[in-house]
């Protein structure tokens, strides 16, 4: 039966390798969404070319590359009016049969949260998570909780429980919610712009839950040559800044602000031990070129905050030592 209350969106960059399983996996699950809607951002492989084994997915071509950010606020634009929730989901993720049906049915069970995240689980080894949702640290850290461990051994203490955000790889939103706070900011181009978008819906007062029985199994980076590559790694320390400079509420934003920066400075010297210091300097001068622009983002947004800044206090992991599961 089709759901007409839900669309899929996947945005697309060459992503020829793993499109095809993503569509056949969309496909064969129990809930069929009333429209999937696949944005290729100017793809020079074949991955036009599979779409056409899947008549009812609808394509937004694009003639350059857009960025995930952008591609997935033109598909937002897109989307039938009468549809409640928006889920996302990444070319290379993997979704279960069960995917869209276990996030929808928490989502009923649930009104008062407006978006919900999946369970990751790594596509080359089953047996460990790729992640659970975002954790947000007060010095603007990011990182998927669990990544890396295995799901044996946090499997039995898993359950549904609040989350800061969820990785947009395989997410549910609110259609209302990203409309009310902008959708993605299209100046992120990809990596962190899920946290920042995440971030802006929790200062509106929407929640945000982990769903661990809406199961994806997901490359990461399937098409940007990993999360250590340099694409990655500019991007990504970029939008860290960017992140915490528009989000960080309040007196928050100046009481953090110095292990915000003590953390800037540590990564410069860590990447640059590893050989990669050219690439993180140039994220963080561009990231300071921005600052400007974001600040003028930051008004608005503290502007139209409705939650209290000590709420916002209790979502952030505040331990001295970061840890991969929470």
């Amino acid at each position: 039966m089709v759901n007409k209350s839900v669309a899929v969106i996947i945005v697309n960059w060459n992503g020829e390798e793993f499109l095809g399983r993503c569509l056949d996996a969309l496909m064969a699950q129990s809930v069929t969404p009333f429209e999937i809607i696949v944005v290729d951002n100017a793809s020079s492989d074949g991955s036009v070319d599979i779409l056409k084994r899947f008549p009812s997915v609808r394509l937004i071509e694009l003639d350059q590359n857009t960025g995930f950010a952008r591609g997935n606020n033109l598909a937002i634009e897109a989307v039938s009016n009468e549809v409640e929730w928006i889920a996302l989901l990444n070319p290379d993720a993997f979704a279960s049969p069960y995917w869209l049906e276990e996030m929808l049915e928490t989502a009923s069970c649930h009104p008062e949260f407006d978006v919900f995240g999946s369970k990751l689980l790594k596509a080359s080894d089953s047996q460990v998570l790729d992640g659970v949702g975002d954790i947000y640290h007060l010095r603007g850290l990011v990182w998927r909780n669990g990544h890396g461990l295995s799901e044996l051994l946090v499997g039995e203490k898993a359950e549904e429980q609040e989350i800061f955000s969820p990785c947009a790889a395989a997410a549910l939103y609110r259609r209302d919610a990203l409309l009310k706070v902008g959708g993605f900011d299209e100046d992120f181009f990809c990596y962190t712009e899920d946290v920042d978008l995440g971030f802006r819906l929790r200062l509106r007062g929407y929640r945000c839950m982990y769903v661990p029985k809406s199961i994806v199994y997901h490359v990461g980076s399937g098409t940007t040559g990993s999360q250590h590559s340099e694409f990655a790694i500019y991007h990504g320390h970029r939008n860290l800044v960017w992140t915490f400079i528009k989000n960080m509420p309040g007196w928050l934003f100046w009481l953090c602000l110095p292990v915000h920066i003590a953390m800037n400075i540590v990564s410069i010297f860590w990447f640059a031990y590893r050989g990669l210091g050219r690439v993180v300097v140039k994220a963080k001068w561009d990231a300071l070129l921005g600052v400007s622009s974001m600040w003028r983002k930051r008004q608005k947004i503290q502007q139209q905050r409705d939650v209290s800044i000590r709420t916002i206090w209790h979502l952030l992991d505040k331990r001295l030592i970061p840890v991969r599961y929470k």
